[in-house]
């Protein structure tokens, strides 16, 4: 293991005149070089506002000046901001992920500056105390409110009064004026109660408790180590790892828990909740610009001593960082797929080497690179192989549907149906998974046979008849439900192809026409309020039988929900991806997960034409690994990752001339050599995405080959197209 360099925690500081090096948010690759000032020094780190041609930007000072720019042309930095440095170790992850994903650096920063206003300090706030003067003042109703709201109370703002004292902030205005309300400025830095690593969590099972113990030994060693933390679904594998969090904490570290979907947050901040007392700092999308503002600067000065969030979350400015978490580490969602394409996971075991910090995987269903690198040592791995206080694995079976298909028009097993009944009629909940959202996926006619296509993208419009309209789910474009067909003018013609989320509910209806439901998809469940809602009224049993996409089939935990099932469990195998069999499985294994996790028994019911496929039989028999020996062998013979190395490179543009011809001369510069193999171009699945057309090529090596090196000398040689758009995507997940 390297060893730590002193070096690094010293930061190299530049005195007036000096030349130095300073990164800008910008989609270029390099530093551009600046003097300083003859105000301020500056250090490696610091957020510094900089001439950039017309306009000033702010950038981080990245080192000293490497360019041969004339002292005559060189600029002076504008001036150092009142932020704390971006830490080393962050600008080394930057280095990092810029090198290693073949992306921009400055966009790569872009991603750890997206709070600009962030980078100063907060203005602060006018709030109100009760004056210590006595002034002889006309007494309303609501002048005695807030007087009396006032006696002996802190200072609070003009809104909070009002809402408290429940009238007008000119009520406020009036007896500041008249000397009986004084104004004090409060920093807007909102104060952040520190999670008690000490308060009682549940008690742990034998097994629970030998896991956290090596994780805790892995924080106490303050040094860089990964741990796959193997559970079934509901063996506690959040309460184990929780401990290591105290252990964090009790050091005066700083932790970061990744999540992949913010969905997923809403029963786990009620467990981070009851185990720590209070509730962790949040990151993701839905958050304000003010929180993210507060959020981004408690954990740049180390206030925020705990962080749960999305992908994004890995390049806050962390400067005391012990401790990475990646709940359900298998997750497709930790990649990204636009602007910067790269992988939250790996991205965060490169930077928890880089801190020389111990980092956690957990999964029910770890993915088969994690797998491969915990068989080969290269991960510690701690396996719970049984649910919590003795609740039992469901009972899974397959609904062969060659042999019991449902009725015509309809989506529901005969067999399903009767232990829907059943299930509801006894008092407990189901879920049904069909991951498509909304009525049908395709909408054609019955007359010519016309099917309606976004215009924007390869991709049929979805029909959502609940907010009346056809849209795609790629690029947002949507239409309302002609009359007739625009082919052929036929009126009434128009028919729904195959199931969604929303038809299945009508279905439902019909069987059980006084049955609580609700559905669970993306459409609406947005926020991590609505999930919280949702959530909520599980649990009160206000809800029979809930209906849900993926953003239901993993990390809930429902008593009362006692059988899953599955719609379509063939679904995810279609289509050419070589990771199909691994995140069909995965994806059903965690759903069926859901069923039976409080005392009463679950079960499954796998609705598919393929039963003998080996993911069922997988499923069926329980035996995940055989089924992930029988994936190992086939990837390792095709010399797929994790045995082989995948380049993905995308061209698009707005021309499909112009593609082509990109396309083409990529191909014709293409690399050679042993175990280097180039396939394309081709149009890409989604050939046509956003009004983009798009080929794609990709090339596969041996996993000793190093890739990025091999595609810098491709693009160089290349010749470039204007308007057209190369993307680079290492280690891709998706070919979409």
């Amino acid at each position: 293991m390297s060893q730590k360099n002193p070096a690094q925690d010293r930061p190299n500081r530049y005195e007036p005149g000096a030349r130095v090096a300073v990164q800008l948010p910008l989609p270029i690759g390099g530093a551009y070089d600046y003097r300083v000032n003859e105000m301020d020094a500056v250090s490696d780190g610091d957020f510094v506002r900089v001439p950039l041609g017309p306009r000033i930007a702010e950038g981080v000072v990245w080192g000293p000046a490497e360019g041969d720019v004339a002292e005559s042309k060189l600029k002076d930095i504008v001036s150092r901001l009142d932020c704390p440095p971006l830490p080393d170790v962050s600008r080394r992850l930057i280095d990092w992920t810029a090198n290693y994903t073949l992306q921009a650096k400055g966009s790569v920063l872009k991603m750890a500056m997206s709070v600009r206003d962030a980078l100063e300090p907060p203005k602060p706030i006018t709030a109100y105390i009760k004056s210590s003067q006595q002034p002889n003042i006309r007494l309303t109703p609501a002048r005695i409110r807030i007087l009396e709201l006032m006696s002996d109370a802190p200072p609070r703002t003009a809104t909070e009064i009002a809402r408290e004292a429940a009238t007008s902030t000119g009520v406020i205005k009036g007896l500041y004026d008249a000397n009986a309300l004084t104004k004090v400025s409060l920093t807007s830095d909102l104060s952040i109660a520190a999670p008690d690593p000490d308060r009682a969590g549940p008690d742990l099972s034998p097994e629970q408790f030998q896991a956290s113990a090596h994780l805790i030994a892995a924080v106490s060693d303050k040094q860089f180590s990964v741990s796959l933390l193997d559970g079934v679904p509901g063996s506690g594998k959040t309460e184990v790892y929780f401990e290591a969090v105290a252990e964090a904490l009790r050091q005066d570290g700083q932790i970061l828990v990744m999540l992949p979907e913010i969905a997923l947050s809403a029963q786990w901040l009620g467990r981070f909740r009851a185990r720590f007392g209070v509730d962790p700092s949040v990151w993701h999308s839905d958050l304000t610009m003010a929180q993210r503002r507060n959020t981004w600067r408690a954990v740049a000065q180390g206030r925020a001593k705990v962080v749960v969030g999305a992908r994004s979350s890995l390049f806050l400015p962390f400067p005391a960082l012990s401790l990475i978490v990646i709940d359900e580490e298998h997750d497709g969602a930790f990649k990204q797929e636009d602007g910067v394409i790269y992988n939250a996971r790996d991205m965060a075991v490169v930077r928890a080497r880089l801190g020389e910090i111990p980092i956690v995987l957990a999964s029910a269903t770890p993915s088969l690179e994690t797998v491969i690198n915990a068989t080969n040592g290269r991960y510690n791995q701690y396996e719970l192989p049984r649910r919590h206080a003795g609740a039992a694995l469901p009972d899974i079976k397959a609904v062969d549907m060659l042999k019991h298909p449902p009725p015509r028009g309809r989506w529901l097993s005969p067999a399903l149906a009767d232990a829907i009944l059943e299930t509801v009629g006894a008092g407990e909940q189901v879920l049904l998974f069909l991951n498509r959202r909304g009525y049908a996926p395709l909408t054609l006619c019955r007359t010519c046979g016309h099917r309606f296509q976004c215009p924007r993208c390869t991709a049929w419009l979805v029909e959502h008849r609940l907010a009346g309209r056809l849209q795609c789910h790629h690029c947002g474009f949507h239409i309302s439900p002609p009359e007739h067909c625009p082919e052929c003018k036929t009126e009434n013609s128009l028919v729904a192809c195959g199931p969604g989320v929303e038809r299945l509910a009508e279905e439902i209806e019909t069987l059980i026409p006084d049955i609580r439901m609700t559905i669970a998809a993306s459409d609406n469940i947005q926020s991590p309020r609505a999930a919280s809602e949702l959530v909520r009224r599980i649990e009160d049993h206000e809800v029979d039988l809930i209906i849900g996409t993926q953003i239901v089939a993993k990390g809930y935990h429902f008593p009362l929900l006692t059988l899953v099932g599955v719609i379509d469990a063939d679904l995810g195998l279609q289509g050419g991806d070589p990771r199909a069999a691994e995140r069909t499985f995965q994806l059903l294994y965690q759903v069926a997960g859901r069923a039976g996790r409080g005392s009463k028994p679950g079960r499954v019911l796998l609705q598919t034409y393929l039963e003998k496929h080996p993911v069922m039989q997988a499923l069926l028999s329980g035996n995940r690994d055989e089924f992930l020996d029988t994936e190992s062998k086939s990837r390792s013979q095709s010399m797929m990752p994790p045995f082989g190395r995948l380049v993905s490179l995308i061209v698009s543009g707005l021309s499909e001339t112009a593609v082509d011809q990109a396309a083409l001369a990529l191909a014709r510069a293409a690399p050679t050599g042993k175990d280097i193999q180039v396939l394309g171009p081709a149009p890409a699945p989604f050939a046509l995405l956003r009004g983009r057309h798009r080929r794609r090529l990709l090339l596969k090596t041996s996993k000793e080959t190093a890739v990025q090196p091999l595609v810098r000398q491709w693009l160089s040689r290349t010749q470039r197209f204007k308007k057209v758009r190369i993307q680079v995507d290492v280690d891709p997940m998706s070919f979409f």
